[in-house]
Parts: structure tokens; sequence; C-alpha cells
């Protein structure tokens, strides 16, 4: 396998609950060297979250669990001059630091990237927020719901009757997390600047970053953007529709395959029909369509039928439920889940969904407890035993 891409590069990881980890989980699996910097008890928020009371009381918590395997953790308190200290030795020998602190906090602690890249000329600075360094918006605190609703993306999802509606997992942190990732990533793979660069990554703005023909349509072709529940909106019959056991999605988006899916079902008249004649017919007289499919897919059971239309080049797939989803082989059997030892449990984590000549990306290392690393880093830093000892009475660690 080929060396992993970031293998020897150090990443400073100061960030909390989602989208600043899912950003250091993403670079922890290409190889970096993690570090994640903690508030000493506490740590990182996530490590209280998720739906076991036992791990959270821990302070392991599931939440936390699924973005921090491979990283190591030291507890530092930046409020204190020792901490400062520390955190200034860790970016001396550091390539790369994100955070995700509201703007204006790091310089505050006098922790920004103009007081850091003194310490490193060098640095690569990544600053995750709801809606970035500056602007009108760019105090407001950074959560996920807020930023989904006012990105425009719940006015498009669901339909006539449930829009606005929320997408049933933290897509604005996991949108921003990985932008940051590849900025992160980018920049230090930039070999014509001897400097350092300092990132802003705006949630927000990398939400609409996503919904490219959405906005494109509106901008352009002046067309509202519109809530259209499981129906894509470029084509018909494409969408989700009803069979004899539950529903199958279908992606019949080509005129031949609108044609082959007419021949599967029986009814190959549907294609001389004025109504579905062509791609245009078949949006404007979308409901009509429909009704005519789900009278023939109600004979038969989903599976059935998704066999059948796959079979013949139309696109076709079972709606799974997430458990359906992780333990069908397609997932299972191509190294997305991995398994690590957290305690005296052997837990399965996901990873990243990519592979490097044939392997799938992971991390030797389970998620880190709180500070477990803590000493083992003060020490490569030239700490020894006595100072450490001393930190810890400070309150610096």
């Amino acid at each position: 396998m080929t060396q992993a891409p970031l293998k020897g590069i150090r990443i400073l990881d100061l960030t909390n609950v989602l989208a600043g980890p899912f950003c250091c989980h993403q670079l922890a699996h290409m190889g970096a060297d993690v570090i994640k910097v903690e508030t000493p008890g506490t740590g990182d928020l996530a490590r209280q979250l998720g739906a076991d009371p036992a791990r959270n009381a821990d302070l392991m918590g599931v939440s936390f669990l699924a973005q921090n395997p491979g990283k190591r953790s030291i507890t530092l308190n930046l409020k204190s001059a020792s901490g400062k200290r520390i955190l200034k030795e860790l970016v001396q020998k550091a390539d790369a630091l994100v955070e995700n602190f509201r703007p204006g906090v790091m310089a505050r602690l006098n922790l920004d990237y103009e007081t850091l890249r003194q310490e490193n000329s060098r640095l690569v600075y990544c600053a995750i927020s709801g809606f970035g360094q500056d602007g009108p918006l760019a105090k407001l605190p950074a959560y996920d719901q807020i930023v989904q609703g006012m990105s425009g993306v719940m006015s498009i999802t669901g339909d006539g009757d449930t829009a606005p509606y929320r997408v049933g997992y933290p897509m604005a942190d996991t949108i921003g997390g990985m932008t940051a990732a590849f900025a992160v990533a980018s920049a230090l793979a930039n070999k014509f600047e001897d400097r350092g660069t300092f990132i802003d990554v705006s949630m927000l703005e990398a939400v609409i970053a996503t919904m490219g023909w959405v906005v494109s349509n509106h901008l352009i072709a002046g067309q509202a953007p519109t809530p259209n529940g499981n129906d894509n909106f470029t084509a018909s019959p494409s969408g989700t529709f009803r069979t004899a056991d539950g529903v199958m999605n279908i992606a019949a988006n080509k005129q031949e395959q609108f044609e082959a899916l007419c021949e599967i079902i029986g009814n190959p008249a549907l294609v001389q029909d004025p109504r579905f004649a062509d791609r245009k017919d078949r949006l404007t007289n979308r409901p009509a369509l429909t009704a005519e499919l789900e009278t023939a897919f109600a004979t038969a059971s989903t599976l059935d039928w998704v066999e059948k239309l796959t079979a013949q080049g139309v696109p076709a797939g079972p709606v799974w439920s997430v458990p359906e989803a992780l333990t069908h082989p397609q997932i299972a059997d191509r190294g997305l889940l991995q398994t690590h030892r957290v305690g005296h449990e052997d837990l399965q984590l996901v990873g990243i969904g990519a592979k490097l000549d044939g392997m799938a990306l992971g991390v030797d290392s389970p998620p880190p407890t709180l500070g477990a690393h803590t000493n083992e880093i003060l020490t490569e830093l030239g700490y020894d035993n006595a100072q450490i000892s001393t930190l810890k009475k400070e309150g610096a660690i």
C-alpha cells in the first residue's frame, strides 16, 4: 500500500463536538499525527454526548468515539500562562492547527493566528465557525440545526406538507468539517508558498456550496427552489415508489431507461403516451406517471423489482435502514467499519469511506481517554517528571 499521504504531518486539534473533530478525523485517517488539545477535567463536550449514559459519565460518549479514533489527547488549561506556553511549544513542532471556537475567542486568549505564526511561520491555521470570521453573523454560535435552517436546506427538504424539514443527521457540521479537511490538506500540499496559511471555514457557506444545482437554478434560470420530497426535481420517473412490501428508489433519468422500465412492467404503451413522451412531459405529469407505475409495482416485492430493473440497466435500489446498510456485504466487507479496543470492549467505528491502492484507510489506536497522552506529549517536548508534576499542581494540565 502507498504510504499514508499525511504520515509525518502533525495536526493540533483544539476542536469540540463535530465539525472540527470530523475534520481532524479525516486527517488522522490520512496518516497525520493528530494531537487533541482538551480542557482539563471535561475535555471535548462530545465526551458527554450519545445514547449510552454510562459512557457519557465516563467521558467516553458515543458521539466522541465516532470522530476521534487515532488521535492523542493532552489536557491544557489555555487560560493559564503555563498552558499557553505549552501550546506554543506544540505549535513550534506542528504543521497545522484546527479550532472551532467562536470568532474572537482565540484572540482573547492571545493564541490567535497572528500570535501563533510568530512561533511557526509555516503554520496552517484553520478556524471553523458557523458563519465565518467576519460579517454581521460572525459572532453567533455554530449549531447544525441553525445552519441547516439558514442555508436554505430545510426549505427544500420534505415535501409541500412537511417542509421545512431537518436533514436526519448533522449535515452542516459534517460538511463544514469535510470542507475544512480538504482546505487543510490543500494548504499543506502547497509547495509554492514558504509561509503559513489562515483558513476561514464558514459552515453556512460550505453547506450552500454543496447546493450547486439548486442555487444555480435560482441565480441563473430564475427557478425558485421548492421542496420535492423524494422526487428528483430534474427527472421523472426518478424518486421513491411504493411496491407490494415497501418502497424502492428508481432513477430512470434517460429516455432509454424510461423505455426499458415500461417494458419491464409490461406496459410499453406508456412510451407512446403523449403525457410521458419526453423528459419535460414526464416532469409536468409526474403524479399521473407515478400512479401508473405504482399500480404495476404493487404486484411484486421491492427486491424483485430491483433485481429486474437493474438487470436491464434501470437504476434502482431498496431504501435501507441504517442497520441494514451497515450489515450489507457491500459495506461490511470493504473495511469502512473498523474494530477498536475501548476499555474492555471491542467496538466498531466508521472510517472515512476511502481506499488507497485497494486498502481501506484506518488508524492504529482507539479514541483516547481524556488526557491519556499528556505525559507522553510533554516528554516529547522535553519536560521531565518533576516539571510535569508541577504543571499538574498548577492546574495547567
